[in-house]
Parts: structure tokens; C-alpha cells; sequence
């Protein structure tokens, strides 16, 4: 991807013959091509080169699984996110904690609308952070982290005049390369697509012969033994990409995405507020600034909310900095409620389009 050893510039043709044959090679023989055969060779080979422990059996025993995604209701909207081991999990805690509050009566970028939803995301990401991971090889209290009473619990360390410095993680019941697109036609069918190498190329390592370039997704396991993300052979890490899909009262409201690491579950929770509590279209709610929470109590903010935001927000205990390149880039298309027509916005940070036809 580094044709004489530099990124193609704008109007240079790019090719990859080593690509293409691999894509024809699974094109015309399914999934196996892949994970048996020459390609998965190579993909071990090199692997192993660099000092990896993929192996052929690894690759040879992997399978896809079809899941059941979860869900959170807000204010009159069901929200859908993919589960464990993916953090879709995080943006429904913030949207419980938030239901709390009016946000509508709120003006958007305003001190007190930055500030409730800085603290609910910051809360939310922590308990991401401490509880998602492979369903099949540990426990996620997906239920206690969605119920209403563990909802209710977290909000309550909300103050108005003061942000929560470094929050733990909670005790809930037991029991940047990355691509999106969403489409949607007229009889009520849509997808949320979404897909990541990780960071950026991934490993930076093309699998010799095939083009294709390889992940590096564990970098999302955790070493500490006691965490449940901790890596583990056939366990899956701890993963960042996650489509959304709202409905209301049964049928197609909003399919979206935000791109961006984890940004992804932070851009859900500000686009959907945008949209549901202030009334935004599409292009509205993907234009309006945004924020990333970092880790401690350290968000990066765009500078482009009302003059005077920052300074309330840091007299509150809130540490910020100015960013640029981590908001993350979504994709929108919602269901207009009264004509039923599709509405669609597209990401001004990104490239990207929304077309209709």
C-alpha cells in the first residue's frame, strides 16, 4: 500500500494484483479460501514471520456468530447496539443515566448540556472499560449494567456544581480506519454496517502474495489476569466497532454509526441526544461540535460551542483540552415522523456522502 515506498498521491492510479486474485479466489469459493488453503498460508506465514502465534488450526477453526443485539429504551425510542465482547454496551449506560434528566429543556452546547452529558458518558465508559469482554469465556452483567436501578445508582454521583474526578467502575446486580455505511429503502429495510482493521492498516503487515492486510485487534486484550478481557486462546478482545439501529414503537426510526474508536459509543449517545432531545436533522446532529472523553476526568472538545462553556465546565472540575481528529465520523439516515421520508446527513469530519435515488 506503499508503492515505492510512499502513499499514492491524489490522481496516481493505485493497483494490487496480489489483491485482486485474493478476492477472486473467495469470490468464486466462499469463506473457506480464506481461512483454508493458500491465502490462510500466507496470512500464518507472515504472521509467524514477525514473530506471531497465529496458527493454520487458529484460522481453520474460526467462525462468525450471528447475535441478539441489546437494547435500551429513550424517551420513547428503542435503541439497539451490538453486546459484549463489543462497548455498543456503553452508550446505552449514558442514554439510561441521562433519561434522568430533561435535556430538552436544555439548550444544546450549553454548560449544563455539556455537563450532564460528559459525566453520564465518563461514567459509562468506565464501566465499559472495566466489564465488556467475551461473553463465552467470562461473565458480563450485561442485565444489572442496563437495569434501571443500576441506572438510577450512577446518576446519583451526578453533581451539577462539580464533576466527578476519577470515577470507578460500578458493582451492577450480578446475573481510525474504520468504515460505516447505512442504507434503508422504502418498504422499511435497512443496515448498519460497520468495519475495522483497528488502527490504522491495522498491523501495518500485508499477509505476502495476497494483499491483504492484517488486524491487530488484540491489542484490546487486557494483560492484567484478573480482568475479564484478559487475553486467552480462542477469546475474543474486547472489540470498539459498533452499528446502531433505533426503532420506535416497532418500526425503523434511525439507522446510524459513529467511526472512531472509542469515540464510537461517545458519538451515539451526542448524535441520538441531538436528534431525539433537540430536535436536529441528520446533517444537524453529525455538524454540531462534540466532545471525547479520555480517561480520569480529561475530555478533548471541539471549539466550537457558546464562548464562555469552557471556563463554567472547568470551574467544575472538568480537565480540557482542545482536539482535533477523535470525534469521530457517523453516517445517518432517519425516517422523517410525520411523511415517512427518508432523511440522511453524512460526516463533515470525514469523507463521505449520503445519497438517495
Amino acid at each position: 500500500y506503499l508503492p515505492g515506498g510512499r502513499a499514492p498521491r491524489a490522481g496516481e492510479r493505485f493497483v494490487s494484483p496480489d489483491l485482486a486474485r485474493s478476492l477472486r479466489a473467495i469470490a468464486e469459493n466462499g469463506p473457506e479460501a480464506f481461512y483454508k488453503g493458500s491465502i490462510a498460508e500466507a496470512i500464518v506465514a507472515t504472521s509467524q514471520k514477525y514473530g506471531g502465534l497465529l496458527t493454520l488450526q487458529d484460522l481453520a477453526e474460526h467462525s462468525s456468530t450471528w447475535v441478539e443485539p441489546i437494547y435500551t429504551d429513550y424517551r420513547g425510542y428503542r435503541v439497539y447496539e451490538c453486546p459484549p465482547n463489543g462497548h455498543g454496551i456503553a452508550a446505552l449506560i449514558a442514554l439510561n443515566i441521562l433519561s434522568g434528566y430533561d435535556l430538552a429543556a436544555l439548550e444544546f452546547g450549553s454548560a449544563d448540556d455539556l455537563h450532564l452529558k460528559m459525566e453520564a458518558i465518563k461514567l459509562a465508559m468506565t464501566d465499559a472499560r472495566r466489564y465488556v469482554a467475551d461473553p463465552e469465556m467470562a461473565y458480563v452483567p450485561v442485565q444489572g449494567l442496563l437495569s434501571a436501578t443500576y441506572a438510577n445508582e450512577r446518576r446519583a454521583l451526578i453533581r451539577m456544581e462539580q464533576a466527578i474526578a476519577a470515577p470507578e467502575a460500578g458493582l451492577p446486580p450480578m446475573g481510525h480506519d474504520t468504515v460505516y455505511l447505512c442504507t434503508a429503502d422504502a418498504e422499511g429495510n435497512a443496515v448498519s454496517f460497520i468495519n475495522s482493521l483497528y488502527m490504522g492498516f491495522g498491523s501495518g503487515i500485508v499477509a505476502e502474495g495476497t494483499g491483504i492486510c492484517l488486524q491487530n485487534r488484540g491489542n484490546l486484550f487486557s494483560l492484567d489476569p484478573t480482568h475479564p478481557n484478559c487475553i486467552a486462546p480462542r477469546k475474543r478482545p474486547y472489540h470498539t466497532i459498533i452499528p446502531c439501529m433505533v426503532t420506535k414503537e416497532g418500526k425503523l426510526a434511525i439507522c446510524f454509526g459513529v467511526m472512531g474508536g472509542f469515540m464510537q459509543p461517545q458519538g451515539h449517545v451526542q448524535v441520538l441526544s441531538n436528534i431525539v432531545d433537540h430536535g436536529m436533522n441528520p446533517q444537524q446532529a453529525l455538524d454540531a461540535p462534540r466532545f471525547y472523553f479520555q480517561h480520569g476526568n480529561e475530555f478533548l472538545i471541539e471549539p466550537f460551542f457558546p464562548k464562555g462553556v469552557y471556563e463554567i465546565l472547568k470551574s467544575r472540575g472538568h480537565a480540557l483540552a482542545f482536539g482535533e481528529g477523535v470525534f469521530g465520523g457517523g453516517q445517518v439516515i432517519m425516517v422523517h415522523p410525520e411523511s415517512g421520508a427518508l432523511m440522511a446527513g453524512s460526516e463533515p469530519r470525514n469523507d463521505g456522502c449520503a445519497v438517495a435515488f
